[in-house]
This record gives structure tokens, sequence and C-alpha cells, in this order.
């Protein structure tokens, strides 16, 4: 049979190569008796390789029951799945056959496996190895000859290296592991199931067709569907009902998708918050880069005065471009730091030069007198624009107004 077949025959829609290999596995494995672990997403449709599986399999006309194995209660558990014997505990009135006596000669689906107690592990073993158990209360061992598929949507390898899942039971269940991509990573399906969801609704409730404009599939598109098909095809049934447009926006679909994800899952941009995260480390970079250029122009000042011993036109020309770097920085109050002198030469009558003495004193290297000298020319050369003052320095201007009270400028 072609995977094609497959799809149409089980309603499974899409075209994702992801896809695609899943149901190829699913029916390689289906003729055989071997046991299969189903790993994926919660809402990506385990359940529907399981009926694969079996409808494929020489078991196809036995019986065929799911389990949810999180909703039965730790305590009765062994009972649903084993049965029990009248009186073995506090209200077994009479005896009861367990799933695994019912289902003799089909197909059991333990849905959400990991949730299952390591007890109860212990038991659903013995069956996989041996085909052996015995009831809640009884001491006589049963047989039955049952096929187990297993789901569940955590990683069972990290359960069992963390003592909640047992590691024979693991490597028992997973002879042939089968994965189920999540719909984020089927993207070019996604669209195709939304018009077969919204096709279906709108017949069924009589609404009129919806369509998406184009800014509305790519929100579709690029969403992460944390609840993958079945929250994809609840948000189609919401839209059939509660939409009466004929054409659905962008921001018509965007009030669809839970409030908590719009930051999380859509790629995009909102606001300027990107830009608020990241200003005060541009700034930074920023005094950096400014420091390092002036320190690599006093680095080729003072070679050219040792190496020439005297005024050069190099000198002329740097001198001149030190004092416009630092003509316009205006100390702060008590800050005892001096800046670069730079002075020409002088020849006296006798025919010496006499230079005078230029007073080096450390610069001081602090990033936040950096920062407050940086915002100090940007207001001055804007004359207190605080908004060209913010373009000039890269940031917005809220950051501006904060940096401008945190600095008391």
């Amino acid at each position: 049979m072609e995977i094609q077949e497959i799809k149409q025959r089980y309603g499974i829609i899409g075209n994702s190569p992801l896809l695609n290999r899943a149901i190829n596995i699913a029916y390689q494995v289906a003729p055989t008796d071997i046991s299969v672990l189903i790993t994926g997403e919660s809402g990506s449709g385990k359940e529907v390789f399981s009926h694969i599986i079996h409808q494929m399999s020489p078991r196809k006309h036995g019986p065929f029951i799911a389990v949810n194995c999180g909703a039965i209660p730790e305590g009765t558990i062994d009972s649903e799945l084993f049965g029990h014997e009248k009186g073995a505990y506090t209200g077994a009135v009479g005896e009861r056959k367990g799933y695994f006596e019912t289902v003799n000669g089909g197909t059991i689906f333990l849905d959400e496996i990991a949730e299952m107690p390591l007890g109860t592990q212990a038991r659903l073993l013995r069956v996989l190895e041996s085909g052996q158990y015995i009831k809640v209360g009884s001491s006589k061992v049963e047989k039955t000859n049952v096929r187990v598929i297993a789901a569940t949507n955590v990683d069972v390898y990290d359960a069992v290296k963390n003592g909640k899942f047992r590691e024979d039971l693991y490597y028992r269940l997973n002879t042939v592991p089968l994965r189920i991509p999540p719909l984020r990573d089927r993207k070019e399906d996604i669209y195709l199931l939304f018009r077969k969801f919204t096709s279906d609704f709108t017949d069924k409730y009589r609404t009129p067709p919806i369509q998406l404009d184009d800014e509305a599939q790519q929100v579709l598109i690029n969403y992460s569907w944390p609840g993958n098909v079945r929250q994809l095809k609840n948000m189609a049934e919401q839209l059939a009902v509660l939409e009466r447009d004929h054409v659905i926006t962008g921001q018509t679909l965007l009030t669809y998708i839970p409030q908590e994800a719009n930051g999380k899952n859509l790629p995009m941009r909102i606001g300027n918050q990107a830009k608020e995260d990241f200003s005060e480390r541009d700034i930074l970079y920023k005094v950096l880069f400014d420091m390092k250029r002036d320190m690599v122009e006093l680095k080729k000042l003072v070679a050219d005065i040792i190496e020439h011993g005297g005024v050069t036109p190099s000198f002329a020309n740097q001198s001149q471009a030190i004092n416009q770097l630092y003509r316009d920085i205006e100390m702060p109050a008590g800050n005892t730091d001096q800046q670069f002198t730079i002075q020409q030469p002088v020849n006296n009558n006798d025919g010496y030069n006499i230079t005078h003495e230029a007073e080096e004193v450390e610069e001081s290297l602090s990033l936040i007198e950096k920062e407050s000298d940086l915002i100090r020319k940007a207001l001055k050369k804007h004359k207190g624009k605080r908004k060209l003052a913010a373009n000039e320095l890269g940031i917005s201007e809220r950051t501006l107004y904060r940096k401008i009270k945190e600095l008391n400028l």
C-alpha cells in the first residue's frame, strides 16, 4: 500500500518528509508482532498511528483498546490493566477482568506510558517478556497474547536517568521507535490542515467560508503551535463559529493566539523592546571603540615625536585632531583628571628649540564617565533636544531620559 493511500484511509493531511517517514515506519512494522514506542508532543496525532499499526497487522480483526495511563489513579491502575479477585481490596465486591484479559488476541495502546507507576511497570515488563500476569489478590498465573503499543510526550530516556522509568522496560518497548514530528517542523502542512479544518467546520455550522490574507498566512505558518494539530483544529473551529468576515487578516488571527505566546512564539518584533534591551550594551561598545581610537592616535603622535625629535607636518595635523577631539568635553565637578595639552615649540633668539613642557596626566578609563561625556556631547550638539541626541547615540529617547536621571546630568 502506498503512503498516499494510507493518508486517505486514515485522514492524514500533509506532505512533510518527516511525516511520510513516520507513516512508512508504521507501515513496515505493522505486520510484525513487536512492541512499538511512539514519541511525540501532545496533540501531534500519536493515537492515529496506533490505529494504523493495528489495522494493518494480522490482529486487525481482534479487539483494540486505548488506555491513558495518566488518567488512571495509581491505586487502581493494576486492577484496570490486570483485573482483580473478589475481596482483593476494599470495594472489590466481585471479580473483574483487566484490559490484558479482555483484549486477548488484539492490541492495547498505552498512552502516556511515562506516567505509569514503577510497580505497574514491573508487571507490564513480565507481560511483554512472557505473556504472563497475576490478577490483584490472586496467586494464579494468567496468560495473554496482546500486542503493546506505547506512547509518550516526554523524553523517556531522561525519565530512565532520573529513576522514574524502568530501563529494562524502556528497551523492551523501544524495539521500534516511532517519532511523530511536531507541527512546527511541518510548516508546509500547516496551511493545508487549516484549510481542511475550516472547510469542515464551516460546513458543519453553516457559516461563510474562511480565507486568510497574506499577512494572516505568515502568522499562521510562523507560529510555533505548542498544542500541535489539536490546537490548530480548535482555533479553526473558533474562527468558523465566531468570525463572519470572509477574509481573516493577520491582526484578527493574532487575537485567537494565546497572549502569553505572542512575544515568544511569533518571529516578530513588538515595538522597541529589542532596542531597549540592548541599548546599554551598545553605548558601552561605542565608548570602548572611541577609547581604542583615541589610544591609537596618541600612540601615533608619540611615535612621530620620538622619531623626528621635533615638529613635523604630521605632528601638526595630529595636534589639531587631538585638540578637536577633546575641545567639547566638559570635566565633571570634582574630577581631577586633566586633558592632554599639545603646544608648538618656540624658537628663541639663540637658535635653540624650546618646547613647553607638556603635563601628562593619566586619563580616567571609567565607563560611567565616558558614558556621561558622550551624552553631554550629544545633548550639546543638538542643543538639548533629547530625541535627536538619542538618535545620535543609537538609543531610545526613553533610555536617554533614564540615563540622564541616573547620572544626574
